[in-house]
């Protein structure tokens, strides 16, 4: 039976869920690229793009513009199975437009370090918690 939660684990993948929100936040491409699996097999689905391969991702990224990032999170989830694999779900309010969404990554430990293998970003219009 897999370990749900253990610790050690969740205060990894929550440093790298932190460090990749100071990079988004600050459009910081090549940590932002750094922390995607660097595979063919990498998904990452946005808010108006459907991007399939590290590559798509890494040229996404580098074309980004820089404007309306800052943001505040809330309910902000990470669930670990074993020692290897994790998700991590948030909900955003972003400061300049007031625009909410959510955000949901998969997270995989790779002999490079913890690495996001799935991400699903959209915008959802709801009262955002306080």
């Amino acid at each position: 039976m897999t370990e749900i939660n253990l610790p050690h684990v969740v205060a990894e993948v929550d440093a790298a869920f932190r460090r990749y929100e100071t990079a988004l936040v600050a459009n910081d491409a090549a940590t932002l690229s750094e922390l995607f699996w660097d595979s063919p097999h990498t998904i990452r689905y946005g808010l108006a793009e459907n991007l399939h391969g590290a590559d798509e991702i890494r040229a996404f990224r580098n074309a980004r513009p820089g404007g309306d990032l800052s943001r505040d999170l809330a309910r902000t989830t990470i669930t670990t199975y074993g020692h290897d694999f994790a998700t991590a779900s948030t909900l955003y309010r972003r400061r300049e437009s007031g625009k909410t969404g959510r955000q949901m990554q998969t997270w995989l430990r790779t002999p490079h370090g913890w690495r996001v293998v799935a991400a699903h970003v959209s915008f959802v219009d709801y009262d955002f918690p306080e």
